[in-house]
């Protein structure tokens, strides 16, 4: 897994400029199945994410930062 600090990747998804709901909306479409409130609780490091859930929370959000003409600020779980 990563070493990302609490809460850091829900400071990316406002970088991205992605509520909550949409995150998600992502995260479901590309094979994420936590409910919300888990995903919220993820985000905010009151929970941990399993490797594939870290893996398409990072996906989705690292797709909308190349939508907007930037980089993948959101390391894999793998390298």
């Amino acid at each position: 897994m990563t070493d990302l600090q609490p809460d850091v990747l829900d400071q990316l998804r406002r970088q991205a400029g992605l509520t909550l709901e949409q995150l998600w909306l992502r995260y479901f479409a590309l094979g994420g199945c936590q409910p919300t409130l888990e995903l919220e609780a993820v985000l905010h490091g009151a929970l941990l994410a399993g490797a594939h859930d870290h893996d398409v929370l990072a996906h989705a959000l690292n797709e909308r930062f190349t939508e907007l003409g930037g980089d993948h600020p959101v390391p894999y779980s793998t390298p």
